[in-house]
């Protein structure tokens, strides 16, 4: 079976009908995505009608998190004031542009989806904020996979894709018996993997093409498809709707502009 994996569209309904339309043309079985479907972008309300209306499987992203419960990011996730107000000013403008029935269906998706040996996240099987990077500790990012008790953990969240193989993990620990006596003990795990899907609708990877993963469940092969489309009509829609100026030019440079928190892997506590 052919699937297509994507996340993080983020209100660009440009985006996502230029991917919808290549994964129709590359014959995918079946679609998944992993959240962000709302934030920064000019359209919300449109992205979510065509994700719905096509029945998708979707994750609950950190932005789809956030307009139902409110503000979930403490002042460490922001690497500045200036990006702060800028996040808040977004937030508070998809706050008040999405329909009530929208809010509901976000407040309605799952923080993971299952599919045999597969796990789909957003961010992490711990949180939709927190960022699984290629650089994270092996030990860690080999956690996350076993904690979901899958092969292949599908993630986005950080906008920049990749695939990171987990091969013969071998994990030593040390537990304290109940007769006193601490033992060591060891296990290994056969290949495990992380694939990252990047972004339709905001990619950081450093051209505005929309991203997605195509995975073929019977080989584990995995094809990165790198998608354009009217990435300027967007970024019209950003200035148009009173949204910050600096998302339409880092969407049209497929950059991050400064976004990422000096700790990346934190999770907010609040």
């Amino acid at each position: 079976m052919k699937l297509a994996v994507m996340s993080c569209i983020h209100g660009n309904y440009e985006a996502l009908n230029a991917v919808l339309s290549d994964i129709d043309a590359q014959k995918a079985d079946q679609i998944y995505c992993l959240g962000d479907l709302v934030g920064y972008g000019p359209h919300p309300n449109a992205v979510v009608e065509m994700i719905r209306s096509l029945d998708i499987p979707t994750c609950q992203g950190c932005w789809d998190e956030d307009i139902v419960e409110g503000l979930n990011a403490c002042e460490c996730s922001y690497p500045s004031q200036l990006a702060e107000k800028r996040g808040h000013l977004a937030h508070e403008w998809t706050n008040r542009a999405i329909h009530p029935e929208v809010r509901e269906y976000l407040a309605s998706l799952p923080m993971t989806l299952r599919q045999d040996n597969l796990c789909f996240v957003h961010g992490s099987p711990n949180s939709q904020h927190e960022y699984l990077l290629p650089s994270m500790d092996g030990f860690t990012a080999l956690e996350r996979v076993l904690s979901t008790e899958a092969d292949v953990l599908f993630c986005g969240h950080t906008h920049v894709p990749y695939v990171r193989d987990l091969a013969n993990g071998c994990l030593q620990v040390r537990v304290l018996h109940p007769d006193g006596v601490e033992r060591e003990h060891q296990f290994s795990t056969p290949l495990k993997r992380i694939i990252n899907v990047g972004s339709v609708g905001e990619p950081r990877h450093g051209r505005p093409n929309a991203t997605y993963v195509l995975y073929d469940t019977d080989t584990a092969q995995v094809v990165l498809r790198e998608v354009s489309y009217d990435y300027e009509r967007t970024c019209a829609d950003i200035i148009a709707k009173g949204l910050p100026l600096i998302f339409a030019w880092r969407l049209a440079r497929g950059l991050e502009f400064a976004e990422r928190a000096d700790d990346p892997s934190h999770i907010c506590q609040r």
